[in-house]
């Protein structure tokens, strides 16, 4: 992966380039914990040798696995960054990937491996997120 800061200051904004066999989710996991990050926006185009999506299940309160064992075109990834319950970085994002015969696929982005690349911007929030668990829905939200 290579990273450029392409702005700086109280709002810093970040492009990331992935390179062929990163795990997508990791990568980005990794970065904003080593830059500190815990209030951003996150958006991200290029493909993906296969991915992991989820359908969050309400009543299960969990996600049911989308899986995308092609090669497939990221269309859109977009979520965010904040600091959950542990201190640590979450990522919440999502994910349409276009098909060989143009279907889509999408949900909760859970996973993917790039290939050949994956161009992603990272905005920084002058706000500081924080996701905390909540058994009602079994999932971490961020909460204001």
């Amino acid at each position: 992966m290579r990273s450029k800061s392409v702005a700086s200051g109280a709002e810093r904004v970040f492009v990331l380039i992935l390179d062929q066999g990163e795990e997508a989710f990791k990568a980005i996991t990794d970065f904003a914990d080593t830059e500190r990050i815990d209030g951003a926006s996150v958006s991200a185009i290029g493909a993906f040798a296969e991915a992991k999506m989820g359908w969050f299940d309400l009543a299960a309160k969990k996600y049911r696995p989308i899986v995308v064992g092609e090669q497939c075109e990221v269309l859109s990834l977009m979520g965010d960054v904040a600091r959950g319950d542990d201190g640590r970085v979450s990522l919440h994002l999502h994910a349409v990937v276009g098909l060989q015969d143009g279907a889509v696929r999408g949900g909760h982005f859970l996973s993917g491996s790039v290939r050949p690349t994956l161009e992603v911007t990272i905005r920084e929030t002058v706000a500081h997120l924080r996701r905390k668990k909540r058994a009602d829905v079994g999932i971490a939200l961020i909460d204001m």
